[in-house]
This record gives structure tokens, sequence and C-alpha cells, in this order.
């Protein structure tokens, strides 16, 4: 699976998410050859919903749409490191890989204080870490760190 083309249209979402008045978030759902199966920028604004993380409403509509069974061999690819919220939806989807383009550290070190995005310092390994599925995490990208930090260029406080 080429995990920086994924990467690179995740990154993609994650742009127009920004240009349509979300934060700078984009995931995508990719089945186990590799194909995209669903996209998901960051949907706070549009759905007036706090909780509308990337992450969160793909694995959401992902486990509306397909089998725990089939899900367990897909993938879902994230610009940034998934808070524990996302994790936590990830894993009860049960898709059963993460790739991410950059840590959880790495979007604090760019988002500061901003209130838009209080995140956490924990890590989905750490989240998966206390759960009874194997999901394997994979991330963060080196060769896809400064496309990634792109859209948040400029977008948070104090940048």
């Amino acid at each position: 699976m080429d995990y920086i083309k994924l990467l690179k249209r995740a990154n993609e979402v994650a742009k127009e998410s920004r240009e349509n008045g979300n934060t700078p978030f984009g995931a995508v759902l990719a089945d186990p050859n590799g194909n995209i199966l669903m996209e998901q920028g960051n949907a706070e604004h549009d759905l007036h919903d706090a909780t509308a993380h990337a992450e969160r409403v793909l694995a959401s509509r992902a486990s509306q749409t397909y089998d725990k069974d089939f899900l367990k061999d897909c993938t879902l690819i994230t610009t940034c490191e998934p808070c524990p919220m996302c994790t936590g939806a990830i894993y009860w989807s049960n898709i059963g890989r993460i790739v991410f383009g950059i840590t959880e550290e790495r979007l604090l070190r760019m988002t500061g204080a901003d209130e838009k995005n209080p995140t956490f310092k924990m890590g989905a390994k750490n989240v998966l870490e206390t759960g009874q599925k194997d999901i394997e995490v994979i991330g963060p990208i080196p060769e896809i760190e400064e496309d990634v930090v792109g859209p948040h260029l400029g977008f948070w406080a104090g940048q």
C-alpha cells in the first residue's frame, strides 16, 4: 500500500476542510488493496459539532457502511495522529490499521494553546494499548511531514 500517496490525498482533504472554514485535518479510508473508499475532512463548522473530527466522522461513516470483518483489513490514513476520541472511534468501528503523517506532539507544538484544538499528549498507540484489539499503528511518516504541516501554517493563534 502506498502510504505516501494516500497521505497526500488526506492532506488535500485537509486543505479543502480549511477552505470550507473547518480546521485543517483530513482522513481517508483505504481497502486492503489501497483503493480509497471514503474521504473526510474536519466538519465541526459544517455540522456545528465539536466532535466532528475527520477521523471520528470517517470511522462512524465506515461503521455504518461496511461490515466489521471487512473493516479489520482496512486502513484509516490521516494527516495527524488521531486524538483519544478518534482513536476510540476507530477501535470501535474495527478498522485494523491507522497510518498518520505527524504525531499529536508535533501538532501540539503547532497549535499551542489555541482553544480551537486543545489536543492531548497521549498518542494513539497509548490509547490502543489499553484495548483488547490488535490495531496496527504506523506513523509518523517523515517523508510527508512538511506537506502535512502546510495547511496548518498561519491557521492557529500564535503562529
